[in-house]
């Protein structure tokens, strides 16, 4: 909170001085497919460029997100162990990751989102669009999109040339991590080989266990020319994760958990272009993994599922005040688990959507058709307007979103012989139906922009995790009478408000020095129709207060993040866990670079905090690193 304020006040003083001007206006892609200036998309969107990326201290791609306006990151292990995505308040389940503008999603749960099959030196950049885009893309985009763009994907470069890079880095508790990447690019191929890897032992849980992680990705990615105005792209990648998984879902004495997770993605787009139009055509294939062992002495959940996707889009500039596209989605999800028994579902969809230009207006729409083996069809609008008068940008948003429910929530438990306790999936489940609405406004000056966003949506349906007693339960065959439960139902209306005030700062004194900084604000309000409050629904944060510092002079390069959060307490006696009414977490990471070298001492968790995301899964404490690059 200090921090935020501290920013706040010195911002005149920066503003005063003198500046080359940084383009705070990006272009983005994601809020319609087609490339517009962020303040012509009507959308609230964030743009995260590759440089910036590297400077924050992070060790993984869900750190990164955790200190982006409105992305509240509820992490239950450090080093992307495992986190679940949350934008604008709502349950992990209501936001779309994409890669390239391909859907990762897992089949089996939302708990995997934050799983994204791409090293952190491939991404190009990251955008994030809040609110609603089911329209757009489809499923799960209900509170908003991550979408990483990787390099390869993202341009082809036509130079002849070879680089690569390299890292590693040790510190407390056994931490030790690396990183590698080759490139090689020509006229006909640009090319990525990268590898990463995050080990340590952990630091102290309940019940002497230690939270111990093992996390290794491998990814590769290849753009060639073909014939005149072709192009075959591809990418692939392995990502293993071991880790404790200790009261990561319950809050049982006895879960003593471990968890590993192995996942195979493949994409393959074929994309032809001419000077106002393209063509392309996507096949992505995913196979996941999970091994899930509640103690020593009990079974092993395992679960294998697999996404087949195939897509076609079309894209076309009229003119240069109109653009349009359209296309077709099909996707195949399947599970083969012990736990949660084999079944399949499709959905196929049309959608398109165009941008209209009128002097100082730009009008948004896109509108898809799905149908759903779970739900049947249904009819997904959206429509955003930009208004641009001066230095000060108004925006209108309004969208409709339908989420059916996933595997977990469906048939969790629901395969085994007795369940003594735990969360119960329900077959039964409708899916999630919701309206969402959005007005705010944008002043844009030179190196300075300053956001305001008041957003609602009113959802119907909405799937959560609500505490159960066996005698309500409504399917008994394998529970045990005298067993604590929670199962997954619909709750009939859930409205959440909220207010989003963001500011952006850059500017580059010189070729010597640099200042970046961000400062958001999020304040949410959600009520349940419900009396008995349910699980994720609750868990959201009701005030959340992002702060980013990077600064670079010369060869020496800081970044500092904080983050404060508010929300309801709650706490498991059995477990000794607390969920802290709010918390204020700081991180730093200072480098020094010299020719093709670079070294860096990082801290995460400056104050030594005690917190935890979610009830029962505690977070590390204060951990230092260190460790060096070099590139060639």
């Amino acid at each position: 909170m200090k921090s935020f304020l501290f920013i706040l006040a010195i911002f005149p003083f920066l503003f005063s001085a003198a500046q080359q001007i940084v383009n705070l206006d990006p272009l983005s892609v994601t809020s319609s497919r087609l490339p517009q200036k962020t303040t012509e998309t009507g959308r609230s969107i964030t743009v995260l460029d590759a440089k910036k990326i590297q400077q924050y201290p992070i060790q993984s791609l869900d750190d990164l997100l955790k200190y982006t306006t409105s992305v509240e990151i509820q992490q239950r292990g450090p080093a992307g162990s495992q986190a679940d995505i949350v934008i604008r308040g709502g349950t992990f389940q209501q936001v779309l990751v994409l890669l390239d503008g391909i859907k990762i999603n897992d089949p089996i749960t939302g708990h995997f989102s934050a799983y994204m099959p791409i090293t952190i030196s491939q991404i190009e950049r990251i955008e994030i669009l809040r609110g609603p885009a089911a329209a757009i893309y489809g499923s799960e985009a209900v509170g908003g999109v991550i979408n990483i763009i990787s390099k390869t994907f993202s341009s082809f470069i036509k130079e002849k040339n070879s680089k690569g890079n390299a890292s590693v880095a040790a510190g407390e508790y056994g931490y030790l991590s690396a990183n590698a990447e080759f490139t090689k690019t020509n006229k006909r191929v640009n090319y990525s080989l990268a590898a990463q890897t995050a080990n340590a032992n952990g630091q102290m849980l309940r019940a002497n266990n230690r939270g111990y992680f093992n996390n290794h990705l491998f990814s590769a990615n290849a753009a060639m020319k073909l014939k005149k105005n072709w192009r075959l792209l591809f990418h692939s990648s392995f990502d293993s994760r071991d880790f404790a998984a200790q009261n990561f879902y319950t809050g049982f004495i006895s879960d003593t958990a471990t968890e590993k997770v192995n996942t195979w993605w493949n994409h393959v787009k074929l994309k032809h272009t001419t000077y106002n139009s393209s063509d392309e055509l996507d096949l992505t294939y995913k196979n996941t993994f999970d091994q899930y062992v509640f103690n020593p002495k009990a079974i092993a959940n395992k679960n294998k599922s697999g996404l087949i996707l195939l897509q076609y889009l079309h894209s076309k500039t009229v003119s240069a005040a109109f653009f349009y596209n359209y296309g077709i989605l099909a996707e195949e999800k399947t599970i083969q688990s012990n736990d949660r028994g084999n079944h399949h579902n499709t959905n196929i969809a049309g959608f398109g959507s165009f941008i209209y230009k009128v002097k100082k207006l730009t009008l948004g729409s896109g509108l898809r058709l799905v149908n759903d083996r779970n739900y049947g069809t249904a009819f997904l609008p959206q429509a955003n307007l930009a208004y641009r008068t001066g230095i000060v940008v108004f925006k209108i948003n309004a969208g409709r979103a339908i989420r059916s429910a996933d595997f977990t929530e469906r048939y969790n438990n629901y395969n085994k012989t007795i369940v003594n306790s735990g969360n119960i999936g329900n077959p039964n489940l409708n899916a999630e139906k919701s309206w969402s609405y959005e007005t705010g406004a944008d002043l844009v000056l030179p190196n300075l922009r300053i956001s305001g966003t008041v957003f609602y949506r009113n959802q119907d349906e909405v799937i959560d995790w609500t505490p159960t007693p066996y005698a309500d339960m409504p399917r008994k065959i394998n529970l045990a009478p005298t067993g604590s439960f929670a199962l997954a139902k619909n709750i009939k209306k859930v409205n959440t408000s909220g207010i989003e005030l963001d500011i952006n700062y850059s500017r580059r004194f010189n070729s010597n020095q640099q200042l970046y900084i961000t400062a958001s604000a999020t304040f949410l309000h959600s009520e349940s129709s419900d009396s008995i409050p349910s699980f994720y629904i609750i868990s959201h944060a009701k005030s959340l207060l992002q702060q980013t510092v990077l600064y670079t002079y010369k060869n020496i390069g800081l970044g500092i993040t904080s983050i404060y959060k508010e929300r309801k307490s709650q706490e498991a006696p059995g477990i000794k866990a607390l969920i802290n009414k709010n918390y204020w977490l700081v991180n730093a990471k200072l480098d020094y670079r010299f020719k093709r070298f670079a070294v860096f001492v990082a801290v995460d968790n400056i104050g030594n905090i005690e917190y935890s995301d979610l009830l029962g899964s505690r977070m590390p404490g204060s951990w230092t690193k260190a460790g060096l690059s070099v590139s060639f």
